[in-house]
Formats: C-alpha cells, sequence, structure tokens
C-alpha cells in the first residue's frame, strides 16, 4: 500500500447518489485518476441498524495490514464496537449524535462511525489519491462531503478497538455484577427486617 492510500467516508441523504458516487470512483480508477482497492456502500435505518447495501474486499492487496480492511472497519461500524465510537441501535438513535462528545475529538473511527447515520446512505472506500481534489470534487457534485484519513491512522485504530471492547464487555459485567449483588443485599436486608418486625 503506497504512502498516499487513504481511507474515505462520504455520507449521502439518498442512497442513489451513494452509488453514482460509487460508480464516478470507479470511473476515476478507470482513467488512472485514483486507484481503489476497496468498496462498501452502507445503510443506516431510522431502527439504527446497518445495513451493507454493496461491498467490493480488499483482500487482493499484498500488505497483511491492509487486506480487509473495508471488512474490519464494516465489522466495527456494525458490531457492538460501533455504539461505543458513534453508532447506534435501537433505543440509542439519536442520543449520540445529538452531543458532541469531546472525547471522541481526533478518534478516526468515531469520525467514520458518525458518518453513517440514521437515514444515510454512506460510501466508504480504500483508494490510493496523488491528491485529494479529483475525489473531492466528485463527491461535492452529489452533495458529499469526504473525510478522509491515512490506512496508518485506520489500522492503529482498529488494532487497539478489540482490546477497548473487551474491556468496555469486562465494564458492562462488572456493573451488572453489582447491581445484582445490590438488589440481593436490598432483598436480604428488607427479610431481616421483617423479622425483626415480627419479633
Amino acid at each position: 500500500m503506497d504512502k498516499n492510500a487513504s481511507v474515505i467516508a462520504v455520507s449521502f441523504a439518498q442512497s442513489s447518489s451513494a452509488y453514482e458516487a460509487l460508480s464516478n470512483l470507479k470511473e476515476l480508477d478507470g482513467q488512472q485518476q485514483v486507484s481503489v482497492h476497496g468498496t462498501a456502500v452502507l445503510e443506516r435505518g431510522q431502527d439504527g441498524q446497518l445495513a451493507v447495501k454493496d461491498h467490493v474486499g480488499d483482500s487482493h492487496l499484498h500488505a497483511t495490514g491492509t487486506g480487509g480492511l473495508i471488512g474490519l472497519l464494516i465489522g466495527l461500524l456494525a458490531g457492538p464496537f460501533g455504539i461505543l465510537i458513534g453508532g447506534l441501535t435501537g433505543l440509542l438513535i439519536g442520543s449520540l449524535f445529538d452531543i458532541e462528545d469531546e472525547a471522541d475529538e481526533g478518534s478516526v473511527l468515531a469520525a467514520i462511525a458518525k458518518t453513517v447515520r440514521p437515514g444515510q446512505t454512506v460510501l466508504i472506500a480504500l483508494v490510493s489519491e496523488p491528491s485529494d481534489e479529483v475525489v473531492d470534487a466528485a463527491m461535492s457534485r452529489l452533495g458529499g462531503t469526504v473525510v478522509r484519513h491515512t490506512v496508518e491512522d485506520v489500522e492503529a485504530e482498529i488494532a487497539g478497538a478489540d482490546q477497548a471492547q473487551r474491556a468496555a464487555k469486562r465494564e458492562a459485567r462488572a456493573q451488572l455484577r453489582a447491581q445484582r449483588e445490590q438488589h440481593l443485599h436490598d432483598e436480604v436486608h428488607a427479610k431481616l427486617e421483617a423479622l425483626k418486625a415480627k419479633l
């Protein structure tokens, strides 16, 4: 993967615009203005569920670190970790996007996740480009704004995502266990008080 490789995410209100953007990106690749290594079109419904509408993987890449990068991103955005970094499911719809979380500033994965809002269709692609202007202009004509990050930055955060997800699961389990123990303690206390009252 060359040093000009980037992961781009472009959000559109209309799904047709996302598919047209994908077509334009392929045309630019055919014209050798950019090199497209992998793409995906994602759509998040109003219920928060993420659907993969189109995916051309990047497993043909020689670099093991980048092979399957788009697939890894999709997995993160669609899974539990997506909630932690700005994705939504169920009752969380709206709440995470309504609040500007200063802790997310500078997070590559959070920035990408926040492009996949409910009702939006997003084009995600792994591209090599000599400059930003060609892709930016093509997406701008369709009403899209490009969010761009280097492959190295995306890889670095993905590498830490699994560890962060495990830590979050441990924390959630600890809180549930503490709540259960508190509930049991309260029940025992209430029964003891009832017995004392009888005596």
